[in-house]
């Protein structure tokens, strides 16, 4: 190996060994690191308002979901509460979409009082009792689930019921049927 090719490979290897370490440092819950799922939050560090969304979205640090702070009042069927997500701008931001199922049940706290089963000290304004997910009832495709915040539990709804949307940013997304 020549000298420069060497010089080359001993820069590589440092630059690979100091990513390394602030890619650690990130993954050990740095500033950007994932969610640790194991993890349980209470309210007011669990959930925080994004400066960066005009303070119209709300980071679930549990779970790395970006929620609207204040979900639509409007009442929708299915396919158009999943349009208007998709359409929708918050906080300047497009990449908006209906959750599963299983995002939104990730909000749920059993022990919350009533009247809604989020954890005390949230910091969402205006939350429906009744919101759609994006998930749909296997070997029924015209029904999907819903997710009742008055009490924590999720129903099967036809789609062409009117309901409320909850856009959120970020996840898996939804099975699209």
């Amino acid at each position: 190996m020549n000298r420069d090719m060497k010089h080359h490979a001993m820069g590589f290897m440092l630059g690979l060994t100091a990513l390394t370490a602030v890619a650690g440092t990130a993954w050990a819950g740095g500033p950007g690191s994932p969610p640790i799922w194991s993890q349980i939050l209470p309210a007011d560090r669990r959930f925080e308002v994004l400066d960066d969304f005009g303070g119209a979205a709300v980071l679930d640090k549990e779970t790395g979901l970006v929620w609207e702070q204040s979900p639509d009042v409007s009442l929708y069927p299915w396919a158009t509460a999943s349009f208007t997500c998709y359409n929708k701008a918050v906080g300047g931001r497009k990449g908006w979409r209906l959750p599963a199922i299983e995002e939104l049940m990730s909000l749920v706290d059993p022990t919350a009082p009533p009247p809604l089963s989020i954890p005390s000290g949230h910091p969402f304004v205006n939350v429906p009792l009744l919101v759609w997910s994006a998930t749909t009832l296997a070997g029924a495709t015209g029904n999907a689930w819903s997710m009742g915040f008055s009490g924590g539990g999720m129903a099967s709804n036809s789609k062409s019921v009117f309901t409320h949307a909850w856009c959120v940013r970020g996840g898996h997304g939804y099975d699209g049927q």
